[in-house]
């Protein structure tokens, strides 16, 4: 009987930290080139401690507007964040991970070029090649990036 419950209890052990690796697959730095432009960026993917995955980007290919100052989150809709640098705006928020999707859910993305939050879900279609698709209601009706993981 101890056997047994020994037995459970490997499994179980083995069953977790399996289940917490496929999820944690995300962690990382990605890089982003925006949509119809060639504005490129790393987005970091972390883990809170309420275990939600959160996205912030860390580095801008072009950290300037175009008359030299500093990017900022200008067109954030709480005039608090405004003055954000560009490399320190949180783009992701509370992601889970779905095990029977294979997927990250029930988060929102954050677009800093027009100040809008969409739904999002995330998913690999290769071992670095993350689909990322925003949406408004279904996610038939939204838009999908490709983010490459670098690390």
């Amino acid at each position: 009987m101890k056997r047994f419950f020994f037995f459970l209890t490997v499994v179980f052990c083995i069953s977790s930290v399996c289940g917490q690796s496929a999820a944690d697959k995300v962690l990382g730095t990605y890089q982003v080139t925006a949509p119809g432009t060639n504005e490129v960026s790393k987005v970091k993917i972390y883990k809170t401690t309420s275990g939600k995955y959160w996205g912030k980007v860390i580095w801008l290919k072009e950290p300037n507007f175009k008359n030299g100052t500093p990017k900022t989150d200008i067109k954030n809709p709480d005039p608090k964040l405004r003055n954000t640098p560009g490399d320190q705006i949180v783009l992701m928020k509370n992601f889970s991970y779905d095990s029977k999707k294979n997927e990250w859910n029930g988060g929102t993305i954050y677009n800093p070029v027009s100040g809008k939050t969409y739904k999002c879900y995330m998913k690999f279609e290769s071992t670095t090649k993350l689909k990322v698709r925003g949406y408004i209601g279904v996610p038939a009706l939204g838009e999908s990036m490709y983010w490459y993981k670098i690390d």
